[in-house]
């Protein structure tokens, strides 16, 4: 029972307050002691070195790079300003331009904070000056920010890739539709609501100095060149040009090209971006650690044994294991962050989705939309905090709560259709 001690102990700090890198390491340091002594700690160098071998995870430094280089090129407040004109005109018009963005820079950047930031700096001032509910508007930039996580190349699909021992490239492949029926369903959601309650997101007035033409070209000129960054990274990788660790730096080279281009770069843009690059680096690094020895730790003890054997016994089986880890990890997102998630609990789960039959492909999709609700879930939903960071005062932090519901529930709804009906995004539920 040590195990699941443990496994209790390390939820409860992290729900306190604690540290994630420390508290994973300290939990495994006192309870590896306890159960086996010093000796257990032998293995740690060989486990610590195969994690600095992994050329999968070469590629976690390279896009976040990727993407702080394009946050610094003004990306975003390029397309939102080309995009709100276009679709200006329409009621919600603006939400819908703010979804359509969030799914460019999910594809370009993939850095979530990144984008709710900047979309709540830029789009919601024009959206609550247009007289959009601040429910909506709150909610479609939370939503529209957060698509990052599903919508490759997400950092969530590298690293679940080798927590589970699939290839990246597979992973990325299976993402896209998800992505694209999520992005679809949210801009029919904001069609339906300015149907039935146009007061909620009115039309922005026309502006005659600038003719459909030109506004069409803007918006072209501002989409062409992340839209051809995209089709480069993804492109090498899904027809097999290159390897998504190859193509990270592929990505990379052509986001400071991008810089170039917007006239954006300097060697200090590049250095502060790098920077920045090692911070989120080495935070996902150090919980890996940490995560590495809770793990060893817990398999010693035998906690994995007992977990596997009472959720082989569940009823319903296949089907009782999948909604019952659904359920796991989605409470676990109202409380503690996806890298925690992924290096802790998803290791526990895979043996038992193995020895049930599941295809693990269709298991790590379910797991990335999963976890992409948890930056919406109230009260500790990371894309509440980054927005109500940079909202004014008169954005409450209950009309941040309320406006995320629809699209948490739109969410879910997605996950429901991927559980049940997975021929539809080109998977299968068992091997």
């Amino acid at each position: 029972m040590i195990g699941m001690i443990m496994f209790a102990v390390a939820l409860a700090m992290l729900m306190v307050g604690f540290p994630v890198a420390f508290t994973f390491g300290g939990v495994a340091l006192f309870f590896g002691v306890l159960s086996e002594g010093m000796d257990l700690f032998a293995f740690m160098p060989y486990r610590i070195m195969s994690v600095m071998q992994n050329t999968v995870l070469m590629a976690v430094p390279l896009f976040i790079f990727m993407g702080v280089i394009l946050q610094r090129t003004r990306l975003a407040e390029q397309l939102l300003t080309s995009m709100g004109r276009l679709f200006g005109g329409l009621p919600g018009g603006l939400a819908i331009s703010t979804i359509l963005v969030g799914a460019l820079l999910a594809a370009s950047t993939g850095v979530v904070g990144a984008s709710v930031v900047a979309m709540g700096l830029i789009s919601l001032p024009v959206m609550l000056a247009h007289k959009y509910d601040k429910r909506l508007a709150t909610g479609t930039i939370c939503a529209a920010g957060t698509l990052g996580q599903i919508v490759p190349p997400s950092i969530i699909l590298i690293i679940l890739g080798d927590v589970l021992g699939l290839p990246v490239g597979d992973l990325f492949r299976a993402a896209v539709g998800p992505g694209v029926v999520l992005i679809g369903l949210y801009i029919v959601y904001i069609l339906i609501m300015t149907r039935f309650k146009p007061e909620t997101a009115p039309a922005m007035p026309e502006d005659k100095s600038i003719s459909r033409k030109k506004e069409v070209m803007n918006a072209l000129l501002a989409i062409i060149p992340p839209l051809a960054l995209i089709v480069i990274v993804l492109g090498s990788i899904f027809t097999g040009i290159a390897t998504p660790t190859e193509s990270s730096a592929l990505g990379g080279v052509g986001a400071i090209l991008l810089a170039l281009i917007y006239g954006q770069f300097s060697f200090q843009m590049v250095w502060n971006a790098s920077k920045d690059t090692v911070k989120v680096t080495a935070m996902v690094f150090a919980i890996l650690i940490g995560a590495t020895a809770f793990s060893m730790v817990f398999s010693y003890s035998g906690g994995d044994y007992l977990l596997e054997e009472w959720m082989l016994q569940l009823p319903g089986e296949k089907w009782g294991f999948i909604i019952l880890a659904m359920l796991v990890i989605m409470v676990l997102g109202f409380f503690i962050d996806f890298v925690e998630i992924s290096f802790i609990i998803v290791p526990i789960l895979a043996p038992v989705a193995e020895a049930l039959g599941i295809n693990m492909l269709w298991f790590a999709i379910l797991i990335a939309m999963n976890l992409q609700t948890s930056f919406l879930t109230p009260p500790f939903g990371f894309a509440l905090f980054y927005l109500k960071g940079v909202a004014p005062p008169e954005v409450r932090t209950v009309d941040i709560y309320k406006g995320v519901l629809p699209f948490i529930l739109l969410q879910v709804f997605v996950l429901a259709l991927i559980v049940i009906f997975p021929e539809w995004f080109g998977m299968s539920s068992s091997y």
